[in-house]
């Protein structure tokens, strides 16, 4: 059993920044697929980037690339998600989720994650 725990959140105005972070606890390895989603009031969760546990692949939505970087810390068991020059419309609760195998395809889609976090709250003020 993996656990998943968020921090990070908080309001911003446009263009500022924030660094999101996912601990893992529990049985931990190197063979998860690591994905930040969020989810906007009204709307589905929605995929913003992943990475490989051992940290050589990376996946990234169209709307956050260059913006947004994802990354690993083996040492501290946490992923983070890097997030600069922000827009109201990266408002949302953001969510860690993790896969419990490394396929070749890093996956979009929020049902095929076996593990998530409580979330946390990001705010863009425009």
């Amino acid at each position: 059993q993996v656990q998943l725990v968020e921090s990070g959140g908080g309001l911003v105005q446009t263009g500022g920044s924030l660094r999101l972070s996912c601990a893992f606890s529990g049985r931990t390895g190197s063979s998860y697929t690591v994905a930040w989603f969020r989810q906007a009031p009204g709307k589905e969760r929605a995929f913003v980037a992943a990475i490989r546990w051992s940290g050589e692949y990376t996946l990234y939505t169209d709307s956050v690339k260059g913006r947004f970087t994802v990354s690993r810390d083996h040492a501290e068991n946490t992923v983070y998600l890097q997030m600069n020059s922000l827009k109201p419309e990266d408002t949302g609760v953001y969510y860690c989720a993790a896969l419990e195998t490394v396929p070749v395809r890093m996956p979009r889609t929020a049902t095929i994650y076996d593990y998530w976090g409580q979330g946390t709250q990001v705010t863009v003020s425009s």
